[in-house]
């Protein structure tokens, strides 16, 4: 399973979230705790956003993100105030800078860990739920990169929760359990969500209060190490960041999509 990130508050060096940190990004590649595998070394993404540009620069590559030097330097230099980053672990497509997260499509940059059931033999069918300009965007082999895209389709840009919940509907369920933990952005907030149809989605944990650079972050694990810092999102969840209070709202899905049970920790209310 892959690990990822995203990050909204005063403009930071991304170095200060995706590399620095304890239990950074970059650590998670190599030792990540909470993860069915615990090295993720099939490609690493940013992307970010800056003032007055519509949308977001993205650097991808299918070098694990411990030994591409550019990482670093990149993370050193970019200053943003809204970005996400992700680490890979393959499960469908092979290992190409266009399997490589995050995708983007317009303003939108998109996240995903897990897998959708049995894609092999469902890909087909869900391909053909794309609209003819959509799947003509398609680059790449994953479920990852689909599943964003039929976001775009159900009207991502026109109400985000509408469209997430439709898709997941839309989706279905294999034979194999679908696992889904997703963080995106339209260059003025982050939206995450989890969501399984056996209550065994990937983590995701959003910062409890402030860090130390005045902003908040979305986590697949603790960046800090240290738990009580963070809260573990609900499963069928969608938490958003604008730079202030997380927001969190249970996702509009049907009754056979809610799985009866989550794994998660405890929740707590974030203050």
């Amino acid at each position: 399973m892959c690990r990822m990130l995203g990050y909204a508050g005063p403009p930071i060096a991304l170095e200060r979230i995706v590399t620095r940190p304890r239990h950074s990004l970059l650590e998670q590649a190599q030792h990540a705790d909470e993860a069915k595998l615990a090295v993720n070394g099939d490609g690493f993404g940013m992307a970010w956003y800056a003032d007055g540009v519509d949308e977001p620069g993205v650097y991808r590559d299918v070098m694990p993100a411990w030994s591409d030097s550019n990482l670093t330097s990149l993370c050193r230099v970019i200053h943003s105030g809204l970005f996400l980053a992700h680490v890979r672990a393959g499960t469908t497509g092979g290992t190409s800078r266009a399997n490589c997260h995050p995708f983007s499509h317009g303003r939108w940059s998109f996240c995903h860990n897990g897998q959708l059931g049995d894609f092999g033999a469902r890909r087909r069918v869900l391909e053909g739920l794309l609209p003819d300009d959509l799947f003509a965007r398609r680059q790449g082999a994953t479920d990852s990169e689909l599943l964003f895209l039929l976001m775009i389709a159900n009207g991502l840009n026109r109400d985000a929760p509408t469209a997430i919940a439709e898709t997941l509907a839309m989706i279905g369920q294999g034979q194999a359990p679908d696992r889904i933990t997703c963080v995106m952005s339209d260059g003025a907030r982050i939206l995450g969500f989890r969501h399984a149809s056996d209550g065994r989605a990937p983590t995701l944990y959003v910062s409890r209060g402030t860090l130390d650079h005045g902003g908040r972050a979305l986590a697949s694990e603790p960046l800090d190490g240290v738990p009580a810092n963070w809260i573990a999102v609900p499963e069928n969840t969608l938490v958003t960041l604008a730079g202030g209070v997380p927001a969190l709202s249970a996702l509009d899905l049907p009754a056979a999509l809610t799985a009866p049970t989550d794994r998660s920790p405890r929740q707590v209310s974030p203050n």
